[in-house]
């Protein structure tokens, strides 16, 4: 299996994308992070849904979890309202690295090393050409470990 083989279409969100629309196809499809493109449509950055959960609690509460039990249900009812009007590269960590890029021709073990190694719930597969990176599609963990253990005979749904 080569990585063009298990790459598949995937949600894009770029880095001037609203957030709570991002937030909104993050729920709605259940998915494990959006791939950032830069605006050339490039790969910039993998916003995992836990970092935009981390954009809707208020810093205090980050900094001492205690707090969370005094806010009241009306209040932590309103937390999506920190996203109106952000934008999606707002929500991206300062620390954020680029994207694991796979290409097209690595194999199954070489993606799943590169998605270890960078800890990262899905990887781009791109092209590189002189005039920029093509997106093919995008490969996330769980996919990669349905076609892993389909192959090895170990996957036994019932």
């Amino acid at each position: 299996m080569r990585a063009r083989d298990l790459a598949v279409e995937y949600p894009t969100v770029s880095v001037d994308s609203d957030a709570l629309d991002a937030a909104r196809l993050m729920a709605e499809h259940k998915l494990p992070g959006l791939l950032v493109l830069d605006g050339r449509g490039e790969p910039k950055a993998i916003l995992p849904a836990s970092q935009m959960i981390k954009a809707l609690v208020p810093a205090y509460v980050i900094e001492d979890p205690t707090l969370a039990a005094v806010v009241d249900e009306k209040h932590a009812d309103r937390l999506c309202q920190a996203l109106a009007g952000r934008k999606v590269g707002e929500c991206l960590s300062s620390k954020a690295a680029p994207p694991p890029i796979a290409n097209p021709d690595d194999t199954a073990l070489e993606v799943a090393a590169l998605m270890a190694q960078v800890r990262s719930p899905l990887v781009a597969v791109a092209e590189h050409a002189k005039d920029g990176t093509h997106l093919i599609g995008v490969i996330t963990a769980s996919h990669l470990l349905h076609q892993l253990l389909d192959a090895s005979g170990s996957l036994n749904i019932n």
